[in-house]
This record gives C-alpha cells, sequence and structure tokens, in this order.
C-alpha cells in the first residue's frame, strides 16, 4: 500500500469539513499542499497576488455563504502579510482558517524564521504548531471547531518539511462536527421577559435596534411584530442594515452612520432595547446617541462593559428571536405608553435626504451621494454589495431596501484596502457576476494587483470607485484642523485606464443618466469592469462632522 503524504492527507481533511473554495498566494512552504487541494473534486482555487488578499478573499466567501473562510500562505513574510487581514477577522468574529507553512523543523538556521505563533496571539487569533506528524489530522479538527464554534480566526502552522512526510499509521480524521455541540438557541428567563415587557410597554419614545445576532437568529420579524405592539420605532446597527427598510417607523442605522432624522429622534428616546446588538463605542457614538434612554440589551453573551463603557442598565442572556417572540406574548393586551409614532415622523422618514447638508459642486464632478444613490436606483436588490470603509462609506450605507445578507462590510479594525479583495472573495462565492464593490480610490488603489487576478481567473465583478483623488478622510480633518491638506492629495487616476491595462472593462461617469445603458453593457458582458466616479472633496460625510466637532 502507497504511504499517504501529510500534506495529501491535510487536503483530504479539510475537502471533509466540507470546503469547496480556497484561497492561496502560493510559496515553497505550502504550495504542495495548495496543489492538492485544488486537485479535490470540485474544489476552486482562487490564486491571490498578496497574502492579505487571499486571507480578506477567504473574509468576503465567508460574509457570501456563512461557512469558514480558508486561506494559505508560505512562512516568514508570507505570514507576516497577513496580520491587518488576520486582525480584522478577530475584532470581526469571522472563523478564518489560514494554512500557514512555517519555517522547516529539521533546520537549525532558516532565512525567513519569525516567530509565528507570537506574531497570531497578538492579533488574538487562536495558533495550532502542527509539530506532531502523529496529530496533523486532530489539527484540522481542532482548527474548524474553534473557528466555527467559537467563531475566532485560526492560524494552523506546520513545518513545511513535515507536511512532506508519510502520514503515520493509524492517524485518524474526527470531524469537527463530531464533537461541535449542538444546541439549542437559549430562551429568556420569565421574570426577564416580563420586566422587558414592562419597561416597553411604560415607554413614550421607545426605540429597538437589531443587531447581527438579530439576523443570524431569524428574529427580524418577531421584532418588528414586538415593535408595532409597543408603538417602537425600528433601527439597527450597522452590520444588520436594511433590515427594517421595507417598514414606514425604521430610521435606519443607529450610531456613527445615522441620518439626520435618525439623530434627533434618537436624542429624544426615553428606552432603548438592542436586540443581538453588541452596543460597540460606534453604534451608541460613543454614548451621545441616547443619553436620556434607559437601555436593554439582549444578546447570547451580553457584556457589561463594551469598548471602556458601559453597555446597557439591563441585560438578557438569551436568543434574540424567542426573547422578542416571548415579550411579544407578554405584552399582548398591555396598555403601551408609546407616543412616538406620529403621521408627521413618517414622512420626514421618507421625505428627508440622508444628508441635506447644502455643497456647491465643481464643474464636471459628480456629488457622492447623488452617484450613490444613483446605483442604488440602477443596481438590482438582488445583488451582493461589499462595502469600502473609506470616508465615503457612510454614503453607500446608507442605500435602502437591500438585505443585510446581501450587504458586507468589514468595519471592525477600521483599516481600508480590504475591500476589493472581499470582493472577489463573494464574487468567488457566488459565481453570477452579480457582486458590486463600492470603495473609494485609495482603498482599490492599495491592492490594485488584484485586478489581475479578477482576469485571471474570470471573476465577474462590478467595481464602482468614488475617486475624489485623495485620502478622504484626512482631508477632511486636516482642514477641519486649519493644516494644509495637500500631503493627503494625490490626484484622481484614471481608473477606466487601469481596468483596461488589467483586461478588463471600464468607464468614466461624469452623467448619472448613462448609469442604466452602462449597466445593460455590463449584464451583457463576461468581463469584470470598473466604473470611475470622479466626485467632488467638497462633501463632508454627517459621520466625520461628529468626529471633527461640526455636525
Amino acid at each position: 500500500m502507497t504511504e499517504k503524504v501529510i500534506y495529501q492527507a491535510l487536503a483530504e481533511a479539510f475537502v471533509r469539513e466540507g470546503v469547496d473554495t480556497h484561497f492561496t498566494l502560493m510559496g515553497t512552504g505550502q504550495m504542495h499542499w495548495a496543489i492538492a487541494m485544488s486537485k479535490m473534486p470540485g474544489m476552486k482555487t482562487v490564486h491571490a497576488r498578496h497574502e492579505q488578499s487571499a486571507c480578506a478573499m477567504a473574509i468576503g466567501y465567508h460574509f457570501a455563504t456563512g461557512k469558514a473562510g480558508i486561506a494559505s500562505v508560505t512562512c516568514g513574510p508570507g505570514f507576516t502579510q497577513t496580520i491587518t487581514a488576520l486582525t480584522s477577522a478577530v475584532h470581526a468574529k469571522v472563523p478564518l482558517i489560514i494554512l500557514a507553512a512555517d519555517t522547516p523543523a529539521g533546520s537549525r538556521w532558516y532565512l525567513q524564521d519569525v516567530d509565528q505563533s507570537a506574531l497570531t496571539k497578538a492579533t488574538g487569533a487562536h495558533y495550532i504548531a502542527g509539530q506532531s506528524p502523529q496529530l496533523m489530522l486532530a489539527y484540522v479538527q481542532e482548527a474548524f471547531y474553534v473557528a466555527n464554534y467559537q467563531r475566532r480566526p485560526v492560524v494552523l502552522s506546520i513545518p513545511y518539511d513535515l507536511m512532506k512526510l508519510p502520514l503515520p499509521q493509524g492517524a485518524e480524521f474526527p470531524a469537527s462536527s463530531a464533537i461541535i455541540p449542538k444546541l439549542r438557541p437559549t430562551p429568556p428567563n420569565t421574570d426577564d421577559v416580563v420586566e422587558l415587557a414592562a419597561l416597553l410597554a411604560g415607554a413614550k419614545r421607545p426605540i429597538v435596534i437589531a443587531g447581527r445576532g438579530a439576523v443570524a437568529s431569524g428574529a427580524g420579524q418577531a421584532i418588528e411584530d414586538l415593535a408595532d405592539a409597543t408603538g417602537a420605532l425600528l433601527a439597527t446597527t450597522l452590520p444588520a442594515r436594511g433590515l427594517f427598510d421595507h417598514h414606514p417607523f425604521s430610521i435606519g442605522i443607529a450610531g456613527g452612520y445615522s441620518r439626520e432624522i435618525a439623530v434627533e429622534t434618537f436624542a429624544g428616546a426615553d428606552f432603548v432595547l438592542a436586540v443581538g446588538a453588541s452596543l460597540t463605542h460606534y453604534t451608541v457614538n460613543g454614548g451621545k446617541l441616547f443619553p436620556q434612554a434607559t437601555v436593554a440589551q439582549v444578546d447570547r453573551e451580553p457584556l457589561g462593559l463594551q469598548q471602556g463603557r458601559r453597555a446597557a442598565d439591563f441585560y438578557v442572556k438569551a436568543d434574540a428571536k424567542l426573547t422578542a417572540e416571548a415579550v411579544l406574548h407578554e405584552v399582548k393586551g398591555r396598555p403601551v405608553a408609546a407616543t412616538i409614532r406620529t403621521p408627521e415622523l413618517a414622512a420626514q422618514i421618507v421625505q428627508r435626504a440622508d444628508d441635506s447638508t447644502e455643497v456647491d459642486i465643481e464643474k464636471e464632478l459628480l456629488d457622492p451621494r447623488l452617484a450613490v444613490r444613483a446605483l442604488d436606483d440602477v443596481v438590482p436588490r438582488d445583488w451582493e454589495v461589499v462595502s469600502g470603509t473609506g470616508h465615503c462609506a457612510y454614503f453607500y450605507a446608507q442605500m435602502r431596501n437591500r438585505s443585510p445578507k446581501r450587504f458586507h462590510v468589514l468595519r471592525e479594525f477600521g483599516a481600508i484596502g480590504s475591500s476589493l479583495a472581499m470582493a472577489i472573495g463573494v464574487a468567488a462565492a457566488k459565481g453570477d457576476g452579480k457582486v458590486m464593490l463600492i470603495d473609494g480610490d485609495g482603498g482599490v488603489l492599495m491592492y490594485a494587483q488584484e485586478l489581475e487576478t479578477i482576469r485571471r481567473q474570470g471573476i465577474k465583478l462590478l467595481i464602482c470607485v468614488l475617486n475624489d483623488g485623495a485620502y478622504g478622510a484626512e482631508i477632511h480633518k486636516l482642514r477641519n484642523e486649519g493644516v494644509d491638506d495637500s500631503p493627503a492629495q494625490f490626484g484622481r487616476p484614471d481608473f477606466s485606464a487601469i481596468a483596461r491595462g488589467f483586461g478588463l472593462q471600464g468607464s468614466t461617469v461624469k452623467d448619472l443618466g448613462d448609469l442604466p445603458r452602462l449597466f445593460n453593457s455590463y449584464s451583457d458582458s463576461k468581463t469584470a469592469e470598473i466604473w470611475d466616479f470622479h466626485i467632488s472633496d467638497r462633501v463632508v460625510s454627517p459621520a466625520l462632522r461628529k468626529y471633527t466637532g461640526h455636525g
């Protein structure tokens, strides 16, 4: 019987864990594993041009599928290039698994040696040192267990000379599904339900905020019914944006990305119920969003101290959907005190702009707010949208009636540059070309080499660049401080020409009325495309105005 080599056995173990797509930048350390993976039946392999991008693609794949994202890199500099994406995944609790080669165990000295364990632990990710040939398959089980059950990124680091050894006889692969606890959703305590019902029924200006946990548990309808029964308004965190857009009393995103009408309404709230929302610093706008409100939080793991602030006044540790349904049952038949829902407010929610600030836009340039609204009108609602993280991200966060399951954003670490690769991961998962990335010029240029990946891999994707020729957040902060902003300005690159240089399609959008024609052209083609919107840098997002104290 031919002995099985460890790298082959590892590839087979990943497949048994349900992996059908992986993202890699091949190096000496893990090239045999990557090739073995690519030869697995039904496997899709995306070869990136940068290790950071390979990891960000895996994050995008997770957002699109809910499955763990898989990336692989070589040792030393190959691994150090992943740190930003790895840290972002830790902050966002993304189940990301990086198979990273490590320096040869049989070498006394190696040029690319670095302490990968220390680097991994500094990010907060879980580190597995794959030092034992006998335990190689058990390491895979641990990696998938930690990633999927703990929702924590994992680095599986294996000396690459060990990968080429025969798999020891008797080594077995116990899939992680055999050890991941099958837990039912946790129902709320009866006393907590009674108290929450009393708080909601007694509030005159209640608002319910749904977060990512509410989306994951399928609690949207139950929360909406509860709000209707108690006269509360509806809102969401940024990751859950769009969940209630169809509702006449949904005020949109809570926090730094709140619309003007939402900021004004939250200021008068006397009770806020957060369901499946962690109430981060940005969700509560540093504690300034609803200063008069009593706050209750429903979460599977409520935290009393969240990012340096007290999170809430009252906590319920339970499933979002079960809690909303239980409180709805308890509150039925009770008189409610809410007076916050009025016809006038419903009209303002519809009629008032996301940002009504008047700006004198230069000739030949576009208002980014209008550009995003035009895109929102043209691109169908069943498309996946990947959001960049720069200054203009506020504007595309306001796109309406788009499911949070189709709107992908990674802001937990505040790193720009990953969104192009994330969009590639989403597009690789979907495979239908119905994916739109909206990002700034600075973010797209950071990893523009991945445009070659898009062409080579035949990935269809629409890339919309809001091009102000600068790092937008920095120029507005410098201007606010009265400092010369020219070092943050670089001129508007011609993304249409850049696209063609990489073998893609490209158009410079000068008239928003051209978008329907451009969209039809993209739909009929088989090639990825970049739309280059030359926007004015005079428009300051409300989020940044709050930061600088001017809004």
